[in-house]
């Protein structure tokens, strides 16, 4: 069996009012709050009760709301009547040349000019906006540098890890040259033990040091090497 209908009028019982207000209070600013966040839209609800308490909801800030809300019905009666329109643009334009002209006086006063009229308080409070302005300037000066310091200490790792892998590389690109030319020129592991010199088609020149700047060269046999190897290989 459904409820009954409620006659909407006022209760008489006092009690029972004070239950009522309470329990329908509670009810319309859960429904304002859901229909701010499900729809996203700005909510501001304002109560009174008949002592004279006040109760208030905004999604926002009810200060937003109110300016909001007064902005909005003075544009709808701009709508009805030109000269109030005209009004409030010039109260716009005040209120704008207004906050101009205190950024502009601001700016002087931090940039040193136009102190006077400043009392020894107004001094203080200056130095000391000055002296914080200044602290987050090294602060974030100070960031920069650290964040530019580790990157160049990343990149420094880095080339310094390629540059041992290269060393290794012309190692071992030197050992193989070496038994390659033992092979073209007959040179025994005996004959390279007692430091005998031998011609390389490739002059690679590295220090121990794996920082250590690494030219390659390309080099031409000897001559004379060659005449004898080809007199050699002629009188066989």
């Amino acid at each position: 069996m459904g409820r009954g209908k409620i006659v909407i009028r006022r209760i008489d019982n006092s009690t029972s009012r004070q239950v009522t207000f309470s329990k329908r209070r509670k009810g319309l600013f859960k429904k304002a709050k859901e229909l701010a966040i499900l729809c996203d839209a700005e909510v501001g609800l304002v109560i009174f009760s008949n002592t004279g308490k006040l109760y208030e909801y905004a999604s926002t800030s009810m200060k937003s709301v109110i300016e909001r809300y007064n902005t909005c019905k003075e544009k709808n009666q701009q709508l009805i009547n030109p000269e109030s329109e005209v009004k409030f643009w010039q109260r716009e334009a005040e209120i704008l040349r207004q906050q101009l002209q205190n950024l502009q006086e601001n700016h002087r006063q931090l940039m040193g000019e136009q102190l006077y009229g400043l009392s020894v308080r107004n001094l203080q409070d200056l130095e000391n906006q000055l002296e914080m302005s200044l602290q987050g300037v090294r602060m974030k000066k100070e960031q920069i540098l650290t964040e530019e310091i580790q990157e160049l200490n990343r990149k420094g790792n880095l080339i310094h890890q390629e540059n041992v892998e290269l060393y290794k590389k012309v190692n071992i690109i030197q050992q193989e040259n070496m038994q390659l030319c033992k092979k073209v020129y007959g040179i025994t592991d005996m004959a390279a033990s007692k430091n005998i010199f031998v011609p390389l088609p490739f002059d690679v020149r590295a220090g121990q040091d794996p920082q250590a700047l690494i030219e390659l060269q390309l080099c031409q046999p000897d001559q004379e090497t060659c005449e004898t190897s080809g007199s050699g290989s002629a009188t066989k």
